[in-house]
This record gives C-alpha cells, structure tokens and sequence, in this order.
C-alpha cells in the first residue's frame, strides 16, 4: 500500500480499507513500451493496450487500442490499474496523464465481453475491476490528468469525470449511450451524476445522445476546451505546473478535498480546518511560506516530515 496515500488518509481519518495495494517499481525518465496486460490465451493480440512515458515526473499513460476505439475490455482496465499503481510512493511521480489517439477516447466497455456466453462471473470481474480503476484514479497521491482528444462514451466518460483534472480538444465529444443498447449506463452515472449537475447527468443517461466539449466545459465535465491542435500542449502545461509544487501537499490537499466534498458543511470545514494545521506542521508548509516572505523560490522536501 503506498506510504503517501497511507500517510494523507490517516491524517483525515479515512479507513485503509479504502486505500489501493501494493506498488511495484519501474525505471523513471525513460520511454516504457509493455504488454501491461495480456487478453485470454485465444487472444493473439501482441501490441500493448496501453503505452506509458515518465519524464520530468508526469508519466503519462496512452490508450492504445485503436481498432477498438479503446475499449475498456479487461485486459485494457487491468494495464490500466498497473499503470496508477506502478510506484505511487516515488517522489519523482507527480502526475498522471491519460491520454489516447484517432478519433475515439475511449468507448466503454467492449460489448462482445459482455454476452450471455462469457457469464456472470465474468461480467462481476469486468465491472468490479472497472470500478476499481475509476477508484484509484481518485485514491493515488497525484493529480490525474484526462487529456481526451476525441469522443469518450460510457465507461470512457466515466474515465474522464473520474479523472481530477479533464482538457478536452474542441472535436471532444461525451455520451453515455448504454440505453441504446440495452444496457443502462449506471456505473458511468456514479462518476457523470458527481461531475455534473443532476439534469444534464439524467438526460445523457436516458437519451444517450454526445454533447460536445463546449456543453460539457458549461457544466463541469471538463476543465478546460482548447482548439485541437494545442490540446498536448495545454495539457503539459498543467502539468508542468503541478509538478512545481510540492508533492506532500498536493497528496494531502487531494486526499481532503475528495473526503470533505461528501460531508456536510460543519464536518467539511472541521476536517478542512484540522488539515491546514496538520499542513503548516510540515517542513514543506513552512518552507513554503518561509520562501514566500524571503522573496525567492521554495525548496520543497516532497515528504510528511514535519518541521
């Protein structure tokens, strides 16, 4: 279990259980092509479902299945949760790009996973690992990054409203169309009716028709619409500012904002409140503030020590 996320949650009293696994560790600042997971044995598949990178602390993860507008087939969800989990507890990892190319973001599950053949068993696995996934997107120290090029639907939107930052290109385009088909979008709706106000989250639930960027930047699904052609470039911008920052008090100022938005205002400005003061007792809380007043940039420690 990361020691970050550990450290954050038990300052705001969140039970562990809630809490992600065990990480492994990969070589930084290098180009990382893998197979993070591999479909059934029948699958003669031999590309990666997902491309990472990590330089200069934003790893950033690539949706890689074009020929399947990037569904979240299992094996796709299963190199995803490889990828959030990969050496969360590295100093050097500060923030998590999602990305994907070709027109389509992600198109949510991929139907043919999802027949009477394949059973429930397998269905239980498909949603629980998908849910899983979406989890971790919030639960891990570092900002996480939707970089959406084209149109996310079902659980591909779901991605994006789950993800902490979203920068959509002005060709973007949102749908959770499940109804369509039979099979109503309930899990995208957890991540969709937090991110949005209610009314919209229902009519794209039960009309299954795409807004675009522009409607889901007015209704908060997304952080920010830029032309197409600037989209990476928007992106790593944001990025890079974050990863100016230190990476204590970013992980203990998400950690908080995530537990205190489902409370009620009293408890809300109580745990905020206790949050601060735990920040101000930390070497990089003061070294901050000490920078401040000298007139010169902060050296940040990245860690919980305190001052």
């Amino acid at each position: 279990m990361s020691q970050c996320i550990k450290r954050a949650h038990r300052l705001l009293s969140i039970p562990a259980a809630q809490l992600c696994c065990t990480r492994s560790r990969i070589p930084h600042h290098m180009l990382l092509k893998r197979a993070c997971s591999t479909a059934s044995s029948s699958d003669s598949r031999t590309e990666p479902y997902t491309i990472v990178t990590e330089q200069d602390g934003i790893r950033n993860i690539f949706l890689n299945d074009p020929k399947k507008r990037n569904a979240l087939s299992l094996a796709m969800l299963e190199a995803l949760k490889s990828d959030l989990t990969q050496d969360t507890d590295s100093q050097e990892l500060r923030v998590v790009i999602i990305s994907a190319g070709g027109p389509v973001y992600s198109s949510g599950h991929n139907l043919k996973e999802l027949t009477q053949e394949t059973g429930r068993a397998y269905h239980e696995k498909v949603f629980d690992t998908c849910s899983e996934v979406m989890m971790l997107v919030q639960d891990i120290p570092v900002p996480v990054i939707a970089q959406v090029q084209g149109l996310a639907t079902a659980a591909g939107c779901q991605l994006v409203a789950s993800c902490d930052i979203a920068i959509a290109s002005d060709k973007a385009h949102f749908a959770t169309p499940g109804v369509n088909v039979g099979l109503f979008c309930s899990t995208p709706g957890v991540a969709l009716g937090r991110a949005v106000p209610r009314k919209l989250a229902m009519e794209m639930l039960f009309t299954g028709h795409p807004i675009p960027a522009q409607v889901a930047l007015q209704h908060g699904l997304v952080s920010k619409v830029v032309p197409h052609e600037k989209l990476e470039e928007e992106t790593m911008a944001i990025a890079r500012r974050i990863v100016e920052s230190s990476r204590s008090v970013i992980a203990l100022g998400k950690a908080c904002f995530n537990s205190q938005i489902t409370k009620d205002r009293n408890s809300a400005y109580s745990q905020a409140g206790s949050v601060m003061v735990e920040n101000l007792s930390m070497k990089d809380g003061q070294e901050g503030i000490q920078a401040f007043v000298e007139k010169r940039k902060p050296t940040w420690d990245h860690t919980f020590d305190k001052k």
